[in-house]
């Protein structure tokens, strides 16, 4: 074997490793199938060397007949994640094989690649909402229309002029079910529709685990919705 084949061999190990480090315990998926089609959203857990589990959000029945999954119950899957910490996508594939009711073992888990853009796509909306300037002097509620989600931020429509870098609270109620949240926003962008409306792109800040979990189960009974 050539001196340069092992060096080359050893280094993309090492990137391997590297990539495996982003996975951490408690972050958030979309599993898919190889086509695309989501299956379900998931915390993953306990993640060691090409293994883990994933403990769904939703509540509802995955056949793995339909997701391409033989007679053996397993089937290939795509894995997109989020890293909280470092603001990364993180794109991985492996098998899942149902363990129990909504907890899915994973094998072979390999960790693709690593990007700077959120990985969770976002929910176009029509919601009635409202927003409060914390600190304000009137603190006053605000009418404005939630326009779309995602776990990490959102974006709103409203005739109240706002500026980048302001932060506000955002109150919705995004499924009838579901209580609604409270969250703390930071403006990114700025888009001036006409004189009298605004569309504002937020992230999220401060956000508990409690609110990021009911937002990824709205997210994900609005999906089935559709």
């Amino acid at each position: 074997m050539k001196l340069f084949d092992i060096f080359g061999k050893k280094d993309e190990k090492d990137r391997n490793d590297i990539k495996q480090l982003e996975i951490y315990s408690g972050m958030r998926v979309i599993v898919e199938d190889l086509e695309g089609k989501m299956l379900f959203i998931a915390k993953l857990q306990d993640p060691r060397k090409n293994t883990a589990q994933l403990y769904q959000y939703s509540q509802s029945e995955v056949s793995l007949d339909e997701a391409g999954g033989g007679e053996e119950l397993s089937v290939s899957v795509k894995i997109r994640g989020y890293n909280d910490a470092e603001r990364k996508a993180v794109f991985m594939e492996g098998v899942i094989t149902p363990e129990q009711k909504h907890v899915w073992k994973v094998r072979d888990l390999v960790v693709l690649k690593v990007e700077n853009e959120r990985s969770f796509p976002r929910m176009s909306t029509d919601i009635d909402a409202v927003v409060t300037a914390p600190g304000g002097i009137s603190e006053a509620e605000e009418a404005c229309k939630l326009l779309n989600i995602s776990v990490g931020g959102a974006s709103i429509g409203s005739e109240q002029r706002y500026y980048k870098g302001d932060t506000f609270l955002l109150k919705a109620k995004l499924a009838e079910e579901s209580p609604a949240v409270v969250l703390y926003c930071e403006v990114l962008r700025v888009t001036e529709r006409n004189e009298n409306w605004f569309e504002y792109g937020c992230r999220f800040l401060e956000l508990t685990e409690t609110e990021q979990e009911q937002i990824t189960q709205d997210i994900a009974n609005m999906k089935g919705d559709d």
